[in-house]
């Protein structure tokens, strides 16, 4: 039976992640902080590699991230710009980092969940932006030989803390309601993600990266050609 760790898979996409995995089978370890198989903090390096030297799974997927503080930039302090930098950049680091050094097994498989938010901005959301583009690039950094990598890179996602967050504020801003902004979003729910994530997981090549929205994954690179 192949084995999945989700870092961050008690809640949101990573709880949609966790679902699928189990039902296509996988053993699936599920890292958070209050609830899951592994308790603890995710910027941990030495609780990182305690994990993944305990599971040795054939997929590790990096979830696991901050809700960011939603305000204009001119109300936004260093300390709330840079939440997601110090959660979701740090987390990022941490995992692959102590993927690379266990090293998980020839032929396995890393998915970091990025953000549609560096393609389009989010100037509500501080540093989450960038911060996304950079686990993006970190996670493509750790492409070895042996194990491949990969990002998906979904849009605003009802159902979500994150997507609620966003949704409240982006729909305050462009003077609708909640509802109303929700309706003209294209995004797949929690359980569409994870599946989609595992199906990922079996194909025998994948992109650097992909966007994800209600019509499934496409490669990033398609957005740009």
């Amino acid at each position: 039976m192949r084995a999945m760790t989700v870092v961050g898979g008690s809640r949101g996409l990573g709880a949609g992640i966790a679902r699928a995995g189990r039902d296509a089978g996988l053993r699936v370890t599920v890292v958070a902080r209050e609830s899951g198989d592994e308790r603890g903090d995710a910027t941990d390096e030495t609780f990182a590699e305690k994990v993944l030297a305990t599971h040795r799974p054939d997929v590790l997927v990096i979830a696991a991230g901050a809700v960011p503080e939603m305000r204009p930039l001119t109300e936004q302090t260093w300390e709330s710009f840079s939440v997601n930098w110090n959660a979701d950049v740090r987390i990022a680091f941490t995992w692959l980092r102590a993927a690379l050094r266990a090293p998980l097994a020839p032929g396995s498989r890393i998915i970091a969940v990025g953000s549609g938010a560096e393609l389009r901005g989010s100037p509500l959301s501080g540093g989450y932006a960038g911060a996304k583009a950079t686990v993006r690039l970190i996670t493509g950094y750790a492409a070895t030989s042996g194990i491949t990598t990969t990002t998906i890179l979904p849009g605003i996602t009802p159902g979500t803390s994150i997507g609620e967050t966003a949704i409240s504020a982006y729909a305050v801003s462009s003077g609708s309601t909640s509802d109303e902004f929700r309706s003209r979003l294209s995004a797949p729910t929690p359980d569409a993600f994870g599946a989609s994530v595992v199906a990922l997981a079996a194909e025998p090549t994948v992109a650097a990266a992909y966007v994800l929205d209600a019509d499934g994954l496409r490669p990033l690179a398609a957005q740009h050609g």
